[in-house]
């Protein structure tokens, strides 16, 4: 195979369009070229009056090494190998199956490779399944109380299910697990786009049929989940686990556990601290969600000839605050909503989703400030997370249970906002006016008005006063981080912490391979059930 990179074609290209570029670029003729493979395709919107799409592409082709060599250019190479390869089983008995923690990103991908090898795992998940969960949380969306257990941070999928479905990553990847993933995913439902776009995303609608025939591929293949089943205590044999106890009095042997728990899972965090498992502080980032009509940041990113020609734009955006913190647009939502998604009482967060067809009438975005353990005021592990519960206690309380929401101009001024301007919120939840500037600490706020009036001189009409924000965003990231050794052990040996919640992971696609890496390692181990 040879692979083609800065194939340039015009917004609108056909299939037909790309062959005959492959064919004109390796200077072959119609019947040489075989077949073709779109590796990625991304936007060059740099030029506002020629925006192109940019392909890799792998082509195969009669007579490979004289077209190559005829070719002679950088941009021409032989394709490389990027197969993933399964571990080999190891040779040690198994005496129970491998537990796993979570149904999240991490857990269901541990599960699947897991299953798929012959270990029967079995998945415990403190919330219900995803055709449960969307009922109760759209309920809770519209009035209706929290349920702690499932809600948008617990349940089937994890937090990723009700999210823009993002899937790419900036984690390096020499062993094609992100394939791998990708790969699984369009096998059980995604778009089979995924596999080349450059920013790829499934959407929260897309991702929930994905996450049910995932679970249902696993429970062929000889895994078990059970859901509406809480893991509240460990136990040891000295430095080893022995079982997980869960919250209806079940003792469950386990030889191997996976701790895939997601980083909302505080109270476990709080449990395996009271047991002595080896811990730390781990900075993240808070701040608050902003929204801007989807037209201007569409005009913005592709000028007025393009902007009706291509997907809802997104875009990434960071600064530098006066006291030296970065200030950074995260988790952008192209076409999406801004989602209650608290998970304790008396707490409130927000969070921001997206659908498929990102066709809402809002972007919105978090604007997070960069937090240190130096801030927290403790040494304690933990105190991360109380640092996140002070924050979202006072959102809760400031706007009285609903999304405390208010203008950017107001969030300057220090004053509560009255009515919305020609920027009308795109919410999933309650929300009241209220000012943010009571709820979060003056450095972050100050770093927030600082960074957001930047962002202004790159995206115009980004500063704009009547822009929505709402608060707050804090659980960009877990706040802590479970200590694991090279083979992927915490301090109790056979306790596995992994994905984002163990503090190793940023996102649904990282997650995922982590949840890969952690059953290879069990693989590389054990002989299958």
């Amino acid at each position: 195979m040879i692979r083609i990179h800065q194939l340039k074609l015009a917004i609108g290209c056909t299939e037909e369009d790309i062959k005959n570029k492959i064919i004109k670029v390796l200077k072959i003729n119609n019947n040489e070229l075989e077949e073709y493979f779109i590796v990625k395709r991304s936007i060059d919107a740099r030029k506002k009056d020629n925006i192109q799409y940019i392909y890799v592409v792998d082509a195969r082709v009669k007579n490979e090494e004289r077209v190559l060599k005829r070719a002679a250019s950088k941009d021409i190479v032989k394709a490389p190998i990027e197969a993933y390869l399964m571990p080999q089983s190891g040779q040690m008995e198994l005496k129970t199956r491998p537990v796993i923690i979570g149904a999240g990103p991490a857990g269901l991908f541990c599960a699947y490779l897991l299953a798929q090898s012959g270990y029967a795992p079995l998945v415990l998940e403190r919330g219900e399944t995803v055709e449960s969960r969307t009922k109760k949380v759209e309920a809770f969306w519209n009035g209706e109380p929290l349920d702690v257990k499932t809600n948008v941070q617990f349940g089937e999928g994890g937090a990723g299910t009700f999210s823009d479905g993002k899937l790419n990553t900036m984690v390096k990847d020499p062993k094609g697990r992100i394939r791998k993933v990708l790969e699984t995913f369009a096998e059980f439902g995604a778009p089979s786009e995924i596999l080349y776009l450059n920013k790829p995303h499934i959407g929260t609608d897309v991702l929930k049929t994905v996450v049910v025939n995932m679970r249902n591929a696993i429970i062929e293949m000889g895994g078990e989940f059970k859901f509406g089943c809480q893991v509240t205590d460990f136990v040891f044999d000295g430095d080893r686990i022995r079982a997980v106890k869960t919250a209806d009095g079940e003792e469950i042997a386990a030889q191997n556990v996976i701790l895939a728990i997601g980083h909302s899972a505080r109270d476990t965090f709080r449990r395996l601290h009271e047991l002595d498992v080896d811990m730390q502080q781990k900075a993240f980032a808070v701040g608050v969600r902003i929204e801007h009509p989807q037209e201007l940041i569409n005009f913005a990113q592709y000028g007025e000839k393009f902007m009706d020609k291509l997907p809802a734009a997104d875009y990434k955006l960071t600064a530098r605050s006066s006291d030296e913190r970065g200030v950074y647009s995260f988790c952008m939502c192209p076409g999406g909503y801004v989602v209650n998604a608290s998970s304790e009482e008396g707490m409130l967060a927000v969070n921001g989703m997206s659908y498929h067809a990102r066709d809402s009438r809002n972007a919105n975005s978090a604007i997070i400030v960069a937090v240190r353990p130096e801030d927290f005021g403790s040494a304690d592990a933990l105190a991360g997370v109380e640092f996140q519960r002070k924050l979202e206690g006072a959102a809760y309380r400031y706007g009285g249970g609903s999304i405390p929401v208010q203008l950017y101009g107001d969030f300057k001024r220090r004053s509560v906002s009255t009515d919305y301007g020609d920027v009308l919120p795109c919410i999933k939840g309650g929300t009241k006016f209220a000012d943010l500037n009571d709820i979060l600490p003056d450095y972050i706020c100050n770093a927030l008005k600082e960074g957001i009036d930047y962002f202004g001189t790159r995206i115009e009409g980004y500063s704009r006063y009547d822009a929505v924000l709402s608060g707050v965003e804090s659980r960009t990231s877990s706040p802590v981080r479970i200590c694991r050794d090279d083979g992927f052990e915490s301090s109790i040996k056979g306790l596995f912490p992994c994905g984002e919640g163990a503090g190793y992971a940023g996102g649904i696609t990282s997650a995922a391979v982590d949840g890969l890496k952690l059953a290879e390692e069990i693989i590389r181990r054990y002989k299958p059930l």
